[in-house]
């Protein structure tokens, strides 16, 4: 279907200039203290030219200060202070600041923390500005459904826009090009590649299981096995919704299988990811499943040495089309003096030129048309992730789908790789931790 050019459909964006009053209310309907209606906003794509000051609250992710920078330096009347916080202390820390007297205007986007701030309406409903701005046309598709929610914050891909992307990843394979001269085609062509590079005297697979690598080859073998519509239902908690299938189970027992035939290091288990992620670098290692993230530091240590690609499907006529990846994003808080400017910084996400920060920052960009000029381990990434992107394939990791549920992936891989729990166990762990969120 044929659609206007980014720019013209940003040019029709400014020309609405709407002052359109949209009747928004908080998510909850209610202030956060939890009495009265909270006042309507009247939505506008304007920029005052008053002077106005923001506060962004992030974790340490890269392109945040820079895509700041940029939106500052095109409205020079706007200053946003940055506010970072350690991952690891990142949803404590922004579930009470969101919650007091100073809570920051704009704050990353993080479910473990919104499951919380949406229901108690401390962050905005982002309907009105995406209707004025046009974002479902300048955001991926997936990328703004999986930021949506109903007010629960229980079931997502519904209800209404919470945040939107600053930047996107993508799960993929990492090759040592020195070790395999030709891209895999497909899965049994993967197992092949591992095969060889054991009987040469090589590791296979490089994996950190102790932490996110184990799960991350289960979700990626899952993306090109399995019905992307059930695994999208699983993870956004639509009811009735399960893990236990058999395309799950079988990309379960092939992570057995893998680890009894020698693919997967006897040791994985006590593997940090950053420490596989060093022993692939090093270049006795045929492959490592991991995101785009990991780009800058391997094209640091081996060069022109490594490619990526998707994980390959069961038939070369069908290639992969569908891949796990996640967002920086961004919310507004409800307590905002300035959702209007606050709402113009997260359009400036979608623009060619964030698109450039982002990727240069070590993300994919928003704007999956943007002439990024790409080449080497970049480019390939580039190359394989537009057309997903572009085809809605974008889908979340598995650990989205409940509060708890990384505390039974991680460990339940561990169990598949030493052979302590069986593929039907691990999934009854994964949709015991499902129905105790969303119900069964």
């Amino acid at each position: 279907m044929p659609r206007m050019t980014r720019p013209a459909r940003r040019a029709a964006a400014v020309a609405l200039s709407v002052t359109t009053a949209f009747a928004l209310t908080s998510c909850a309907g209610a202030s956060s203290s939890g009495g009265g209606t909270a006042p309507k906003i009247e939505v506008s794509t304007t920029i005052p030219q008053d002077p106005v000051t923001l506060t962004l609250a992030y974790s340490n992710d890269p392109p945040t200060k820079t895509l700041i920078d940029g939106f500052t330096k095109k409205h020079p009347n706007v200053t946003i202070k940055p506010q970072m916080t350690p991952f690891n202390d990142y949803i404590k820390s922004i579930k009470l600041s969101m919650s007091s007297a100073s809570a920051p205007d704009i704050a990353q986007y993080n479910p473990g923390a919104m499951n919380s701030l949406v229901p108690a309406g401390l962050i905005l409903d982002l309907s009105p500005w995406s209707q004025a701005y046009g974002w479902a046309g300048k955001f991926p598709p997936a990328s703004l459904e999986v930021l949506s929610s109903d007010k629960s914050a229980k079931q997502f891909g519904t209800g209404s826009l919470y945040a939107v992307p600053g930047g996107l990843s993508v799960l993929g394979v990492f090759y040592n090009k020195k070790i395999v001269t030709e891209v895999p085609k497909t899965l049994a062509d993967f197992e092949t590649a591992m095969a060889k590079a054991k009987d040469a005297g090589r590791t296979p697979l490089s994996m950190g299981a102790l932490q996110v690598g184990g799960f991350q080859l289960w979700n990626a073998l899952l993306n090109v096995t399995g019905d992307v519509g059930a695994y999208r239902s699983w993870v956004y908690g639509k009811p009735g919704a399960t893990i236990v299938n058999p395309a799950a189970r079988q990309a379960a027992q092939t992570i057995t299988d893998w680890a009894k035939k020698g693919y997967i290091p006897g040791g994985a288990s006590a593997t940090s990811d950053p420490d596989a992620l060093a022993s692939f670098a090093k270049g006795d290692t045929a492959f490592v499943i991991t995101g785009n993230w990991a780009a800058q530091t391997l094209e640091t240590e081996m060069k022109d040495d490594v490619g990526f690609f998707l994980m390959p499907t069961p038939s070369a006529d069908k290639p992969a089309q569908v891949a796990s990846g996640a967002s920086v994003a961004y919310a507004i808080s409800a307590k905002s003096k300035h959702p209007n400017v606050a709402a113009a910084f997260l359009d400036y996400l979608s623009s060619p030129e964030a698109a450039k920060i982002e990727f240069d920052g070590g993300f994919m960009p928003v704007d999956t048309k943007a002439e990024l000029g790409a080449t080497g381990l970049r480019g390939d990434i580039a190359n394989v992730f537009a057309p997903v992107a572009q085809g809605n394939g974008i889908v979340p990791f598995p650990d989205y789908a409940s509060p708890g549920m990384i505390d039974k992936l991680t460990p339940g891989i561990q169990g598949l790789i030493n052979s302590k729990m069986t593929p039907d166990a691990f999934l009854t762990s994964l949709q015991e931790s499902w129905e105790a969120h969303h119900g069964s």
